[in-house]
């Protein structure tokens, strides 16, 4: 008595081909909310809060990433003048940014940027392309990328 396979005919290649080619520059932001580096603290403070982000790029008047701002840079500005009993109406986004960025290729692809982020810890992916700052990738993005690519053939 033969052994019968029950496995069906096997889909095309062509949906795993399309994964492979889903850029980061796909799915990646492009509209976003950018601070300057002689912005004020409390200026982007109001911003995250008003916008429900948790940072943003800082670019200069030519559009060039020279930083990223965060929530955490915004509150240890805060606690450091607290502890100071010094004002923060002065104090600006140059004083706290990260200035060194890690950015991240648009042609990357998802799952390997997938993989960056849980390497890196890190929440967000500046893209720049000659020089200038064109977009960003967060987690989120990437989470939706996952959803958006789910009924492909994945491997």
């Amino acid at each position: 008595m033969g052994i019968k396979s029950f496995q069906g005919a096997r889909k095309q290649q062509q949906n795993v081909t399309e994964v492979n080619a889903s850029k980061v520059s796909d799915f990646m932001t492009r509209e976003l909310i950018t601070f300057q580096p002689e912005q004020l603290i409390e200026e982007v403070i109001q911003s995250l809060i008003k916008n429900k982000i948790s940072g943003g790029p800082v670019v200069n008047a030519n559009n060039e990433l020279v930083g990223i701002i965060s929530e955490g840079d915004c509150l240890k500005d805060i606690s450091e003048s607290r502890y100071h009993n010094l004002p923060m109406q002065q104090h600006i986004v140059e004083q706290r940014m990260a200035k060194h960025v890690e950015t991240i290729d648009g042609n990357m692809n998802v799952f390997d940027a997938a993989n960056k982020f849980l390497e890196s810890k890190i929440r967000r992916f500046p893209i720049v392309e000659n020089g200038k700052l064109i977009g960003q990738i967060s987690q989120k993005d990437i989470l939706k990328a996952a959803l958006d690519l789910k009924g492909q053939n994945w491997k």
